[in-house]
């Protein structure tokens, strides 16, 4: 019953929260993508989301979806939960920015055009191996072999598990039951879904999840354009589901 009222949730709150905020959003998807960044809000302790920031080798990299992804997931958790994050801001850091340190969450969009040098792998390293958790998202095909080169120079000996139904993540706020869900356009009209992986502290399945990856799938993408209908409503409520369960077993690990 709590499940389908969240889902119902979730629905009403498409319709209802993001249309209204789109009207008022600082960059839309494309203009968005190739800002540099806004500034970055000051340090309050609120939540706030913080997008890595890298030297793209092509593609829009670490903008993709920037910022109003963040602007749209932001309004559906404080719709949705009880945390009170900013909702007209967000951070963007270097990975071996000190600040990083500060914020429990970090997402880092297309991966498969990150090559991160080695002052990149000392700051992401310490940030996870601190506490901090990372959300992978965005990426498909041949993009995954320079990925899982550059992860793994930043978590050495780690091993990527394929991440079913029954892993926690997927219950830690919305009670997920599906992980089939298309990939977001064309992509996902030619049969490609999402694949979900993660990497867990020393290799231990009952130990934190460090980083969940979205392989064939890109929820930032759903999350971007979900007030204006461009992708049909249930893989984009999907999309939600899996970005505010991440964020809840983030600041809850």
């Amino acid at each position: 019953m709590v499940g389908r009222l969240r889902a119902l949730l979730v629905a009403i709150a498409l319709l209802l929260i993001l249309p209204l905020s789109a009207a008022g959003q600082r960059g839309d998807g494309f203009f968005g993508r190739f800002r540099a960044s806004y500034p970055n809000l000051a340090y309050d302790g609120r939540f706030t989301l913080v997008r890595l920031r890298y030297v793209e080798s092509r593609g829009s990299g670490w903008r993709a979806d920037y910022p109003t992804m963040e602007q749209n997931l932001s309004q559906m958790l404080k719709a949705l939960t009880g945390i009170e994050p900013h909702i007209n801001g967000s951070n963007v850091f270097t990975l071996d920015d000190p600040e990083l340190h500060k914020f429990p969450i970090a997402y880092l969009s297309e991966p498969g055009y990150w090559y991160p040098n080695e002052e990149d792998i000392q700051g992401l390293r310490s940030y996870i191996q601190k506490g901090g958790f990372l959300i992978v998202d965005d990426f498909d095909g041949g993009e995954w072999p320079p990925f899982e080169d550059a992860i793994m120079r930043v978590l050495p000996g780690a091993r990527i598990d394929r991440l079913d139904l029954s892993h926690p993540v997927f219950h830690s706020f919305f009670e997920i039951k599906s992980l089939h869900v298309p990939y977001p356009g064309r992509l996902g009209e030619r049969g490609v879904y999402g694949e979900f992986y993660g990497i867990h502290e020393n290799n231990d399945p009952s130990r934190r999840l460090q980083v969940v990856i979205n392989y064939n799938m890109d929820i930032g993408d759903y999350m971007e354009w979900s007030a204006t209908g461009t992708y049909s409503p249930v893989p984009t409520n999907e999309a939600y589901k899996f970005g505010i369960n991440y964020i809840l077993y983030g600041l809850m690990h």
